[in-house]
């Protein structure tokens, strides 16, 4: 017996199923998403190439369920967002634009090489609950601000998250077609957050 296969088999309480989760999630943090291949997964996890299909429907849904899981470790470790109510709404909405932007080129390298692979995406995208992720956080800070009469009552909150998260994409998409590409600068970010706060303010 390998000492990779021991490994698997002493993982205890968690199951085979979230030991494959864990193991394509690290690939696909150290390697992207390239060239990843149902053998690769299995040697690395230390179980036979079949052993995956007990657990899966396909490979997709492993890559999809695992690319949940980098996002969600990547976020973890970018900090705290703000709550609604507290600091001022420019400050905080500087947080979230610095935190959207730290995520979306961290997870860069994992969805370039998906975007050959649209039933990963899809089955990516389905994978969220509600509130899950940053965009759903940003779009919920903004109308707990708004109930909270620190936004104007007609504010139109999820324009403005939309807006947004088109900043993080814009950079994303530079970062993706060009080598290098320029940094967005605090102005940027402060510029946006005028923009926003002129449409939607109090």
């Amino acid at each position: 017996m390998s000492p990779r296969r021991a490994a698997v088999l002493r993982e205890g309480d968690r199951g085979l199923r979230e030991h494959l989760v864990a193991t394509t999630e690290r690939m696909i943090s150290e390697r992207g998403t390239a060239g990843l291949t149902v053998r690769a997964i299995a040697r690395e996890a230390g179980v036979a190439d079949g052993v995956l299909y007990n657990y899966f429907a396909d490979k997709e849904e492993l890559l999809a369920e695992a690319l949940r899981a980098h996002v969600r470790s990547v976020e973890r470790g970018l900090g705290e967002l703000p709550e609604p109510g507290s600091g001022t709404i420019a400050d905080n909405l500087r947080t979230h634009l610095e935190y959207g932007l730290a995520m979306h080129r961290t997870i860069l390298p994992a969805f370039t090489g998906l975007l050959a692979q649209p039933k990963v995406l899809d089955r990516f995208t389905g994978l969220g609950g509600p509130g899950e992720y940053w965009r759903d956080r940003l779009r919920d800070y903004l109308r707990a601000e708004r109930e909270l009469g620190r936004l104007a009552r007609d504010a139109k909150v999820d324009a403005a998250a939309a807006m947004m998260v088109g900043l993080c994409h814009a950079t994303v998409l530079t970062l993706l077609l060009q080598d290098a590409a320029r940094p967005t600068a605090a102005d940027d970010i402060d510029d946006l957050v005028t923009v926003v706060l002129d449409g939607i303010g109090s």
